[in-house]
C-alpha cells in the first residue's frame, strides 16, 4: 500500500489541493481509503487527517469502509423512476444477491442508489466503478450481474454496455457553425485583446449555468485585478437532475470549449485552466486528455501559444466525487483546493478572490462553447439572435414522457408549447424547466418562453404527462436537496428534511389545512434564510407545483370542510412572492377544474 501510495502523492505533486484526486485514486486501487493510506497522506502532505477524513465523508462516491470490486449504483432522478430504475435495483439485488444499500458478503459487489447519472435521455441508468450503464434492459442486467459473477475485468465486458449515445434533435446558432481549431484565437488576436472582450460585450452572452450573471463583466472585472496569477474553471459538474447537454459538448465539442477558454485566458491573463469534471462523466477523461494533448501539439496549447512568446496557458481535468453542491462556483473552488466543496460567504466573488484565493472566472462549459463563435462571428451575429435581455439560443437537455429525448437548441425566447411539439410530447401534465432548483409549469403555462426573464434554466427540461403524480415529482426533488444539503447551515440541513417530512404527510393524504400553511411558511424560511444556492432553491418544487396545481393541494388534505374559514389562495402569497409571481395563473380563482 505504501508503495502505491506514494506514487499517486508523487503524480500529484504533493498538493494538497489536489487531495481529491489523490482519495479518488486510492480508492480506486483499494475500493476504499484504508486508514493507514489516510496516515500516509496527512503526514506526506502535511495536513491534518481529519481534513482528510472530512473530505472522504463529504463526497459520496469516496468511503472509508471497502466497497464491492463492483459497485453498483442506480440512478433515483424522477425520471429513471419513471422508466423503471426500482425494477432494475430489484433485478439486480435478486440476480446478485446483495441487498441495496450493501457490499455482498464476498466483497465481490456492491449495490446502492445515486441521486443521478447524467444519462436521464437514456434511462433507467446506472454507474459500475464509475462507467456508465445507460438503458438498463433485463437482457443487459442478466448480462452484466453473469460477468461480474465471472469476475471479468471491465476492460473486458462488451462495449455496447457503456454505449451512450449523443441524440441532437435541434441544432440552431451554435452547433451548426464549423470550426477549425486555432479559428478564434487567431481572430481574437488579430482582432485585439479588448477589442474582442468588447464583442463579447456586444453579444450580451450571459452565462449558461443557470445564474446569467453577463460573462464580459466577469471577464473584465477579473482581468482588473491586481493580483496574479489569475485562473480559468471550466464548470462541468452539471449535477442538476435532467441536464446533460454539457456532457454532449464534452463528447463531441471539446475542442471548441477548450478554445472558448483559452480565449477567456488571453484576455484576462491566464495561464492555468482547470476543468472541474463531474464524477458521473469519468468514460470522457481520456477522452478529454486526447483532445487536449492535440491542441497542445497544435500549438494551441503550452508554451507560446499560436507563436505568442507572451502566452503561455494550458488546461487540466480535476474531477469531482459526487456533490452536486459543488456546481456552484466558490464550493467548486473549495474542491478543487483539496476541501469539502461548501460555499464560501461572498463577497468577495471569485473574480476577486477564487482559486488558490486569487481572480478566476468560473464559467459553465456552454458559455466557453458560445464564446468560442462570439470570438469569430461577433458579438452582433449572437444579439441578433433570441430576445433584448437574453441573445443567443440556450441548449436543452429534454427527458421525460416524450418520443424523442435528447438535445435541442433553441433561440431564447421559444414558447414551451413549440419545444414540446418537437420533442414529441403529449397529454402533457406540466413541465419542469431548469431541473428540481428550477421552475414547475402546468399545461394551463405552455406559452411562456425560454428566457432569462421568464424560464430561465442551466438546461434541464423534464416533461410529465397526465398520468404523472404531482407529489411524487415534487417528493423526489425534495428528497434529491435534502440528500444533497452539505449540512453548513441550519436552515438548509434542518429545513430540507421538515420539507421532505411535512410534504410526505400531505401527500399521503394525511395533512390539514394547517399543514398546507406551516409548508408554505417553512418554505419561506428555508428559501430566505439558507447560505448558498441550494438552500435558496430547495422549496421551488413546493413552491412552484403549489401555484401550478394548487387544486391538487387542495384535493390531497384531510377534513378540509372543518376549516370553512381556511383561504387557499391567501396560504398562497407566500408562494406567489417566493417565485415572483402574481399572474392570473397563480391564484387559485383563476384556474379551470
Amino acid at each position: 500500500m505504501k508503495t502505491f501510495v506514494d506514487k499517486v502523492l508523487t503524480q500529484a505533486e504533493f498538493q494538497p489541493a489536489r487531495l481529491l484526486e489523490i482519495l479518488r485514486a486510492v480508492q480506486a486501487e483499494f475500493r476504499h481509503i484504508p486508514e493507514p493510506a489516510i496516515a500516509q497522506i496527512a503526514a506526506s502532505l502535511q495536513i491534518p487527517r481529519t481534513q482528510i477524513i472530512a473530505v472522504a465523508e463529504f463526497y459520496s462516491f469516496l468511503h472509508l469502509t471497502p466497497q464491492g470490486r463492483y459497485d453498483l449504483l442506480v440512478s433515483d432522478s424522477i425520471t429513471d423512476r419513471m422508466l423503471g430504475n426500482r425494477q432494475v435495483l430489484d433485478a439486480l439485488a435478486a440476480r446478485l444477491q446483495v441487498q441495496v444499500g450493501s457490499v455482498r458478503g464476498d466483497g465481490l459487489v456492491s449495490l446502492n442508489r445515486t441521486s443521478c447519472t447524467g444519462m436521464c435521455d437514456q434511462g433507467p441508468a446506472g454507474l459500475v466503478n464509475g462507467y456508465p450503464l445507460p438503458r438498463l434492459t433485463p437482457a443487459k442486467i442478466d448480462t452484466l450481474a453473469a460477468l461480474i459473477e465471472q469476475q471479468v475485468p471491465l476492460a473486458d465486458w462488451p462495449a455496447d454496455l457503456f454505449q451512450v449515445d449523443e441524440p441532437i434533435y435541434r441544432a440552431d446558432l451554435l452547433l451548426k457553425q464549423p470550426f477549425s481549431s486555432g479559428e478564434a484565437l487567431q481572430t481574437t488576436f488579430a482582432r485585439g485583446l479588448a477589442e474582442t472582450l468588447a464583442e463579447v460585450d456586444l453579444s450580451n452572452l450571459r452565462g449558461r449555468g443557470g445564474a446569467g450573471f453577463k460573462t464580459a463583466l466577469k471577464w473584465r472585472t477579473c482581468s482588473q485585478q491586481a493580483a496574479t496569477p489569475r485562473y480559468v474553471i471550466c464548470n462541468a459538474d452539471e449535477g442538476e437532475p435532467g441536464t446533460f447537454k454539457d456532457r454532449m459538448l464534452l463528447d463531441l465539442y471539446a475542442d471548441q470549449v477548450f478554445e472558448g477558454m483559452t480565449v477567456c485566458a488571453a484576455i484576462i491573463g491566464s495561464s492555468h485552466g482547470l476543468v472541474y469534471l463531474r464524477a458521473e462523466y469519468l468514460f470522457l477523461r481520456d477522452k478529454l486528455l486526447a483532445v487536449l494533448q492535440a491542441r497542445r501539439e497544435q500549438g494551441l496549447l503550452g508554451k507560446a501559444i499560436l507563436g505568442r512568446e507572451d502566452f503561455d496557458f494550458d488546461i487540466e481535468i480535476r474531477m469531482g466525487a459526487g456533490a452536486y453542491i459543488c456546481g456552484e462556483a466558490s464550493a467548486q473552488i473549495e474542491s478543487l483546493e483539496g476541501k469539502p466543496g461548501i460555499p464560501r460567504t461572498k463577497p468577495p466573488n471569485s473574480v476577486v478572490c477564487g482559486y488558490q484565493r486569487k481572480p478566476t472566472v468560473v464559467d459553465n462549459v456552454e458559455t466557453f462553447f458560445a464564446a468560442t463563435h462570439i470570438a469569430i462571428q461577433g458579438g452582433q451575429w449572437f444579439a441578433d439572435v433570441g430576445t433584448p435581455q437574453s441573445t443567443g439560443t440556450k441548449l436543452l437537455s429534454i427527458s421525460g414522457d416524450c418520443r424523442r429525448p435528447g438535445i435541442y437548441e433553441y433561440p431564447f425566447g421559444t414558447p414551451v408549447r413549440q419545444i414540446l411539439l418537437d420533442c414529441g410530447a403529449d397529454e402533457v401534465m406540466g413541465v419542469q424547466v431548469g431541473g428540481p432548483s428550477g421552475t414547475f409549469i402546468s399545461n394551463r403555462e405552455l406559452d411562456r418562453v425560454l428566457a432569462f426573464e421568464d424560464l430561465s434554466t442551466a438546461g434541464s427540461f423534464m416533461v410529465f404527462n397526465r398520468s404523472r403524480n404531482l407529489f411524487a415529482i415534487a417528493q423526489n426533488f425534495i428528497d434529491f436537496f435534502a440528500h444533497e444539503s452539505c449540512g453548513f447551515c441550519t436552515p438548509c440541513r434542518v429545513g430540507t428534511s421538515l420539507l421532505k417530512n411535512q410534504l410526505a404527510k400531505i401527500a399521503d393524504g394525511h395533512g390539514a389545512t394547517e399543514d398546507l400553511e406551516q409548508l408554505s411558511a417553512l418554505c419561506e424560511v428555508v428559501k430566505n434564510n439558507s447560505h448558498c444556492g441550494l438552500g435558496e432553491s430547495a422549496a421551488n418544487p413546493i413552491l412552484t407545483t403549489l401555484l401550478s396545481y394548487p387544486e391538487l393541494y387542495l384535493q390531497q388534505l384531510q377534513a378540509r370542510e372543518f376549516a370553512p374559514g381556511f383561504d387557499l389562495d391567501a396560504t398562497l402569497a407566500a408562494a406567489r412572492r417566493l417565485a415572483q409571481r402574481d399572474d392570473a395563473a397563480a391564484h387559485l380563482n383563476q384556474v379551470e377544474n
